[in-house]
């Protein structure tokens, strides 16, 4: 098959985009937070972990921690304890805590709000920063790709890639840059909803039209 057009590509956003708008006007971030500091340590504790576990946890360690000064003096033992059920808890503690830690002494215990400073901190990759930039700040630097916007992304032919930083590029091509933020959680929240990982539910798809994978998938049937 000849290789897709990069004005296909961009004319089959330009479709799927409204329709997902118009599917989730309630879409945000689900993980719970007050602030940008605590929204960077819930990014960080996300990892290999369901939001849900990560807002029961979270209530707990910042009614004890609240700040990231007082996060980086508490116990690492402590931490460990409070995080456990998030899985990887040594080393997320170590992250959350080594964070806070830097957020004192190299940003006066304010969250950077770059790029660059905040995959300076430990445990922030590119992924947690464009978090932490487009819902704390408001700031569309980059598109979040976690599973489910990587998933989506290829089986809507958005992207032929398979490194998360690649989609990204081909995503942040064809998405508008004020909807950066918005289009990842859109499709956040349409992987959990229709689109799933084992059993998407093409047939209840709105964007089955534009979806190559998809007619693929119903074809015949």
């Amino acid at each position: 098959m000849p290789k897709e057009s990069a004005a296909a590509r961009e004319k089959r956003a330009s479709q799927i985009l409204p329709i997902l708008k118009n599917l989730y006007p309630d879409a945000r971030c689900a993980l719970d937070h007050a602030n940008a500091f605590e929204l960077l340590v819930a990014t960080i504790l996300s990892a290999q972990c369901t939001d849900v576990r990560v807002n029961m946890v979270t209530p707990v360690l910042f009614k004890k921690y609240p700040t990231p000064a007082e996060l980086a003096q508490a116990p690492q033992e402590d931490v460990e304890k409070i995080i456990q059920s998030t899985g990887f808890f040594r080393s997320k503690a170590k992250s959350i805590r080594e964070s806070a830690a830097d957020i004192v002494e190299k940003h006066a215990g304010k969250v950077p709000q770059t790029m660059e400073e905040l995959t300076c901190l430990r445990g922030v990759g590119r992924k947690t920063a464009n978090v932490v930039l487009g819902n704390a700040f408001n700031q569309n630097v980059g598109l979040v790709v976690d599973t489910h916007v990587r998933r989506l992304a290829q089986r809507l032919g958005l992207t032929g890639e398979s490194d998360p930083e690649k989609i990204e590029r081909d995503l942040m091509k064809l998405v508008p840059r004020e909807q950066w933020t918005m289009v990842a959680h859109w499709l956040i929240f349409h992987g959990r909803r229709v689109c799933g990982a084992r059993q998407p539910n093409c047939g209840g798809c709105r964007l089955l039209a534009h979806c190559p994978e998809g007619r693929k998938l119903t074809k015949g049937k």
